[in-house]
C-alpha cells in the first residue's frame, strides 16, 4: 500500500500572510479562517505556530473532510520554544446546534461559541493547543448574565457525529480553560470538551449502521482542563437516546447500545479542576473505559446563589430538578469501568447541589467502579441512581472524608459493594439515602478518633451487611460475620488524608510491589483485617481481579481494599 502524504498546512498570527500558499514554514497563513475554507484529506495536517495566539477567532473544520485509518488528519503545534498556540475565541466561533430531535427535558437547539469545532470528521487527531473562550474579553459577544438561563453556550472542543459514525478521534495534550459557557444546559455543546450524536437534519432516526450518528473509537488522553462550564469533559450524549432509553427503568440491550451508542470510548489521564458542573461524564456509551483522571473542585456553579434557572428554560421545572452535579459518572451506559480515577473538594451537597459526590453510578447496567480514591467531596461517597441504575459493581476503592458519608442508594435495583475502605468525615452518615437493595461485603467502616459525629444509620432490611469491619462505631450494622475494632485497635497504617498531587495527575498504585502515597490505608501487622475476608463471587459476574494496590486476592482475603503485604513486616508503613 502507498504512502498517504497529504499537505501540511502552517498558520502563523505573527509571521503569516494569508496571501500565503499556506503550505510551507516560510509561508504560513495568518488567519484561522483560511483553514475553515480548505477541505481536509487523508493526511493532511493543520500545523499552528508555537506560542502564537489568535484573538476572537476559531478553528472550525469544513464540511467533507474525513482522513483515513492509515493516514488521519493531525492539528498540532510546530516551531520551536515549547509553548502551545492559543485560540481566544472570546465568544466567537457561532454556530448552531440542533439535536433535531426532543431530548428529555433539556434544549436541543441553540447559538454555541466553539474554540474549535468538527462535524462528521472522521480519522482526526488533535494535540498541543491551548483553548479559551471566555466572557470578561469580549462582553459585548454576550451581554447576559453570566448565570442567565439564555447566556451563550460555549465549548473549547466540540465535536459533532450527524450522518453516520465519526470513527477514530483523539485529543490528547490539551490545556483548555476559562470556558465560560451556559451554567445549567447540560446537553447542548457546553464546557470543555463535549462530544454529541444528532439525528440527520430531517429529524428523521437512521435506521441502517451506517448512517447512524456515533463515535467508534473516541479518545480523550492527558488534558487539562480548567475553569470552565457546564461540563469538563463529556462523551456520547445522542438523540438517539430515544430509541436506546426503552424502557428507561430497564436493562440496556447488548445489540441496541452497540448499533446506536458511541464505542471503543477511552478517557484517560486527563485533570479537570473547577468544573462548572460534572468533570468526566461518559454517556450513551457501550463499554467505555475511564481511568487515571482527576476531578478537583466539580460543580462550582451548582448552588443555591448561583443556578437560579431550570434546565429548560421555556418549560415549567424548577431550579432544583436541574441543580445537580458529581464529579466523574456515567449516564446509561453499558459495562461502564471507572478505574484508578481521583475526586476530590466536589462542591454544594449543602449549598443547593443535589449530588455532590465522586462518584455516580447512574441510570446505567453494569457500571464498575474500582481502585479509585475520594476525599473531601461533599456529597457521599458513591451513588446509586434510580430505578434504571443496575447490576453495578463498587469494590476496592478508599474513601476519606467524603462529606455526606458513604453510600447514598438511591433508588437503584441492586448493587454489590465490596473490599473498599470508607473513613468516615465528621457529620457525615453511612447511609445518606434511600432504602433500596445493596449487598455490602468486606468493607471496612472506619470512624478516626478525632472525629465526633457519624450518624450510624446502617440502612434497611433490603441492604444486606456480611463480612464487614467497624472501627470506633457505637453501633454496627446487622452483620452476623462482623469484625468489631475498639477505638485504639490497629486496623489501617494510617488515616490521614492523602490530597490531590502536585502535578495534578492520578498517582499510579497498582504495581504491588512499589510504594505509594496510598500505603498508609494499607492494614498493620496483627490487623483484625488481615485474612478474615470472605472469597467473594462478584453478584455481576465481573471476576476478581486484585486489590487497590495489584496484589494477588488469597483464598482467605483481607478485609478492605489492600491485602496484607506478602513478604515482610518492612513491607509496611
Amino acid at each position: 500500500m502507498s504512502e498517504v502524504k497529504g499537505t501540511s498546512y502552517y498558520v502563523s498570527s505573527s509571521r503569516g500572510n494569508d496571501c500565503n500558499s499556506g503550505t510551507s514554514e516560510h509561508e504560513p497563513f495568518q488567519t484561522l479562517a483560511r483553514i475553515n475554507e480548505i477541505t481536509l484529506l487523508p493526511g493532511d495536517k493543520v500545523l499552528l505556530k508555537s506560542g502564537d495566539t489568535w484573538n476572537g477567532q476559531a478553528l472550525h473544520l469544513k464540511a467533507g473532510s474525513n482522513g483515513s485509518k492509515d493516514a488521519p488528519i493531525q492539528i498540532k503545534p510546530y516551531g520551536q520554544g515549547g509553548k502551545r498556540p492559543i485560540i481566544n475565541a472570546n465568544g466567537q466561533g457561532r454556530w448552531i446546534q440542533d439535536y433535531h430531535a426532543p431530548i428529555e427535558l433539556h434544549r436541543n437547539k441553540a447559538e454555541v461559541s466553539s474554540a474549535l469545532l468538527f462535524r462528521d470528521v472522521s480519522y482526526l487527531e488533535i494535540s498541543g493547543l491551548e483553548l479559551t473562550n471566555d466572557r470578561e474579553t469580549n462582553p459585548a459577544a454576550d451581554p447576559k448574565k453570566y448565570n442567565d438561563g439564555l447566556a451563550l453556550e460555549r465549548t473549547g472542543l466540540a465535536g459533532i457525529a450527524e450522518n453516520g459514525p465519526v470513527k477514530h478521534v483523539v485529543v490528547s495534550d490539551m490545556y483548555i480553560h476559562d470556558v465560560d459557557g451556559n451554567i445549567y444546559d447540560k446537553h447542548l455543546a457546553n464546557g470543555g470538551i463535549y462530544f454529541m450524536a444528532h439525528y440527520p437534519a430531517d429529524g428523521k432516526p437512521a435506521a441502517e449502521p451506517q448512517k447512524i450518528a456515533r463515535f467508534d473509537d473516541l479518545q480523550i488522553l492527558n488534558n487539562r482542563v480548567e475553569t470552565v462550564s457546564r461540563w469538563g469533559i463529556a462523551a456520547g450524549y445522542t438523540a438517539y437516546q430515544n430509541i436506546i432509553d426503552q424502557p428507561q427503568d430497564g436493562p440496556i440491550d447488548d445489540a441496541i447500545i452497540a448499533k446506536y451508542g458511541s464505542s471503543k470510548v477511552l478517557i484517560r489521564g486527563n485533570y479537570v479542576k473547577d468544573a462548572g458542573g460534572d468533570a468526566i461524564t461518559v454517556m450513551y456509551c457501550d463499554r467505555p473505559l475511564v481511568e487515571h483522571n482527576v476531578s478537583d473542585g466539580a460543580a462550582r456553579y451548582i448552588n443555591a446563589t448561583d443556578y437560579l434557572h431550570p434546565y429548560n428554560i421555556e418549560g415549567p421545572q424548577d431550579a432544583e430538578w436541574g441543580r445537580v452535579a458529581a464529579a466523574i459518572w456515567p449516564w446509561r451506559c453499558k459495562n461502564a469501568i471507572f478505574q484508578y480515577n481521583e475526586a476530590f473538594h466536589t462542591r454544594n451537597a449543602h449549598c443547593g447541589n443535589g449530588d455532590g459526590q465522586p462518584w455516580d453510578a447512574d441510570y446505567g447496567d453494569g457500571t464498575v467502579y474500582q481502585y479509585n480514591y475520594s476525599f473531601a467531596n461533599s456529597g457521599a461517597t458513591v451513588m446509586f441512581c434510580g430505578a434504571g441504575s443496575m447490576h453495578n459493581t463498587f469494590r476496592y476503592n478508599i474513601a476519606h472524608s467524603d462529606g455526606r458519608g458513604a453510600l447514598d442508594l438511591a433508588g437503584q435495583q441492586d448493587a454489590h459493594i465490596y473490599n473498599n475502605i470508607f473513613i468516615m468525615a465528621n457529620g457525615s452518615s453511612i447511609i445518606t439515602r434511600g432504602d433500596a437493595p445493596a449487598v455490602i461485603e468486606n468493607n471496612i467502616f472506619y470512624k478516626p478518633d478525632d472525629v465526633l459525629e457519624v450518624t450510624e444509620n446502617w440502612g434497611s432490611s433490603s441492604q444486606i451487611y456480611d463480612n464487614n469491619l467497624f472501627y470506633n462505631f457505637s453501633t454496627h450494622a446487622n452483620d452476623s460475620n462482623k469484625q468489631v475494632a475498639a477505638k485504639g485497635t490497629p486496623v489501617i497504617s494510617g488515616d490521614t488524608a492523602v490530597k490531590v498531587s502536585d502535578d495534578r495527575q492520578a498517582r499510579r498504585h497498582n504495581d504491588s510491589t512499589s510504594h505509594t502515597a496510598f500505603d498508609i490505608f494499607k492494614p498493620l501487622p496483627n490487623s483484625p483485617a488481615i485474612a478474615t475476608g470472605k472469597s467473594i463471587v462478584d453478584a455481576n459476574g465481573n471476576q476478581v481481579e486484585h486489590d487497590f494496590f495489584g496484589r494477588d486476592i488469597p483464598l482467605n482475603p483481607t478485609i478492605g481494599a489492600a491485602e496484607a503485604p506478602e513478604d515482610t513486616p518492612e513491607d509496611y508503613i
